[in-house]
């Protein structure tokens, strides 16, 4: 999934981010409300993860601005009041889950996931294609019952190839869902990973190129 997670502290921001990079999510990070109203604007994200308080725009007003936009992304609001009248306000803003600090980080990458889950159409538990399987709770893949062992970024290319269901996925899509902003669009770094993807899962190939299009497993 693609993560947005903004938060004026350095230190716990990078620390969330580093912790669901590790749950093979794309993160990117703001440090104030302007600079996440400026990335939600470019980029699709499936999670916002919130601060409340922010400098710059008021966490409050990054939250309504989103539901405003009919932005598609969740959105995980963290704060450090514990009052239940501050949970309520924050979800009448249109936020769709509340977490209070300090919390643990697998509680909120389990919050992040399950989030992620409603941002985009219900996908099957495991995702099967060509002879491929593709476990998304046990990060785990096998072609005809072989283990694959596979990146973080292969895995994510391979899950939105299988959850197309046979379509074409273009790079572009591809980038990002699977990559962060930092990632150069003309580095040709979705090719590289489709390449290692296609010598990982072996013969007969079953990764497509689509000319001008992208990718598809048929």
């Amino acid at each position: 999934m693609r993560v947005l997670v903004v938060e004026d502290e350095p230190l716990l921001a990078d620390a969330i981010a580093e912790w669901l990079r590790d749950e093979r999510h794309a993160v990117d990070v703001a440090y104030d409300g302007a600079a996440a109203l400026e990335r939600a604007s470019v980029n699709g994200y499936d999670v916002v993860v919130l601060d409340r308080d922010l400098p710059a725009v008021h966490g409050d007003k990054v939250c309504r601005e989103l539901v405003e936009a009919g932005s598609a992304a969740r959105v995980l609001m963290l704060t450090a009041a514990v009052e239940v009248t501050d949970r309520v306000s924050g979800l009448s803003l249109g936020a769709d889950d509340y977490l209070t600090k300090p919390f643990a980080f697998p509680e909120l990458a389990a919050r992040v996931q399950a989030l992620g889950r409603r941002s985009r159409p219900a996908a099957p538990p495991v995702l099967r294609r060509a002879g491929i399987t593709l476990d998304p709770a046990r990060r785990e893949v096998f072609r005809d019952s072989r283990y694959v062992p596979l990146s973080k970024k292969e895995f994510a290319v391979l899950a939105e190839l299988l959850r197309a269901d046979g379509a074409a996925v273009s790079s572009e899509h591809l980038l990002e869902k699977a990559w962060d902003e930092h990632a150069d669009p003309f580095t040709g770094a979705v090719r590289l990973a489709v390449l290692k993807l296609r010598r990982k899962l072996g013969t007969p190939p079953v990764v497509e190129t689509v000319t001008g299009v992208g990718y598809r497993i048929p």
